[in-house]
């Protein structure tokens, strides 16, 4: 079989909380919970201090889907760095949206460290979004555009 002929897996990057959502990953692992291996894990301090520009950079270098998880509101580590990302999120995705950024391939999601089974079932419904999607050509499309 050819490599035209093996099924799109898609890439996606997770920016994910040190304290809660990184945590749940690893005891999804710890209990043997099986998710699709598309998903390459960055682990920042906080959600919080997250730089959006991250995400464009995940999009250049080739990702098809991006994740930002952290803890759930309420419940951060540094207070309310998560309030901080929500917010920070409203006011970046017009912005997105008006560069042509497909909407549909960035996820944000409340997962704290027990819950294992919540980002297996994160990482699986992205990756099979994502898949549906296809591979995302569209961001290639927009930095010619601009150059």
């Amino acid at each position: 079989m050819s490599m035209a002929d093996q099924p799109f897996e898609p890439k996606i990057v997770a920016f994910v909380c040190n304290w809660c959502t990184y945590l749940g990953a690893d005891l999804a692992g710890t209990n043997r919970l099986e998710y699709p291996a598309n998903v390459r894990i960055i682990r920042l301090p906080c959600t919080g201090w997250i730089d959006f520009n991250l995400i464009i950079k995940a999009f250049e270098t080739g990702a098809d889907a991006v994740l930002v998880s952290g803890c759930h509101p309420g419940d951060c580590h540094y207070t309310a760095g998560n309030y901080h990302a929500r917010r920070r999120w409203m006011f970046f995705r017009p912005l997105l949206d008006t560069l042509g950024i497909d909407l549909n391939r960035i996820h944000f999601a409340w997962i704290s460290a027990a819950e294992g089974r919540k980002f297996q079932q994160t990482v699986t419904e992205i990756t099979e979004a994502t898949r549906r999607l296809g591979p995302y050509m569209n961001y290639r499309k927009i930095v010619e555009a601009s150059a």
